[in-house]
């Protein structure tokens, strides 16, 4: 058995893929790391919440965390061997990432829109797809709750996302956090459930499509809305 199929141990080939990457943009002192090191975080967390049988189908959420960081990587390749190759919001993303004078928290922000509001729809609709005809409603009604109990994983992650990797890189917002409490930690995390919310609805509007060239022209609007808030967060 691999490890993508044993839902029961942390993935260290994924994990420490991310972790490798990161270690090498820190040493050239790259900002995509950011956001790569809070994505690898929470992807710790999550094979923990898979080992801690916090979902359903634990053999289901397994095999998207794993198609979803293929999606990460696929983007990073385009971008590394052709900036004009990746998907338009990844470029948005990584062009930032690497601008000197980019606020930290906007580097990770960015990723954070690329690989949700984009790769997280194509993966959830392509694992959705070939199944879901076949599934009745409290099946289709699992496969919901199981995404939308990730949201809970997120919401444990963002502390420490903030404590081990924001603050580090932008000391004044340590200051912030003191003044504020919980409150930018609430909003990011309402922002990202809100985000994946609208996911959900996309991929199922990709699945169910019967209209001629209607899965492209989807695809295309979900790019653009993408770039709209990437745009919006100050790519």
């Amino acid at each position: 058995m691999t490890l993508s199929q044993d839902p029961h141990a942390v993935s260290p080939q994924l994990v420490d893929r991310m972790r490798t990457q990161v270690q090498a943009w820190q040493a050239v002192a790259d900002g995509r790391a950011l956001f790569l090191d809070c994505y690898q975080l929470m992807t710790r967390n999550m094979f923990t919440a898979l080992a801690a049988h916090e979902f359903s189908d634990r053999v289901w959420v397994d095999r998207l965390l794993h198609r979803f960081a293929d999606y990460y990587f696929d983007a990073l390749s385009a971008y590394e061997r052709d900036p004009a190759a990746a998907p338009a919001v990844w470029r948005l993303a990584h062009d930032a990432a690497c601008r000197p004078g980019t606020a930290a928290l906007r580097k990770v922000l960015l990723g954070i829109n690329a690989h949700i509001n984009y790769d997280l729809v194509l993966t959830v609709a392509e694992l959705l797809q070939p199944e879901w005809p076949d599934l009745n409603a409290a099946q289709r009604a699992g496969r919901q709750a199981d995404h939308e109990h990730v949201n809970d994983v997120i919401g444990r992650t963002i502390d420490a996302v903030q404590d081990q990797i924001l603050d580090p890189a932008m000391p004044l917002l340590d200051v912030f956090d003191r003044l504020l409490g919980p409150l930018d930690e609430l909003l990011i995390s309402r922002v990202i459930t809100s985000w994946r919310a609208t996911v959900w609805r996309n991929a199922l509007a990709l699945i169910e499509t019967t209209e001629v060239g209607g899965r492209q022209r989807l695809i295309a609007q979900v790019e653009t809305d993408a770039l709209t808030i990437g745009r919006r967060i100050g790519g």
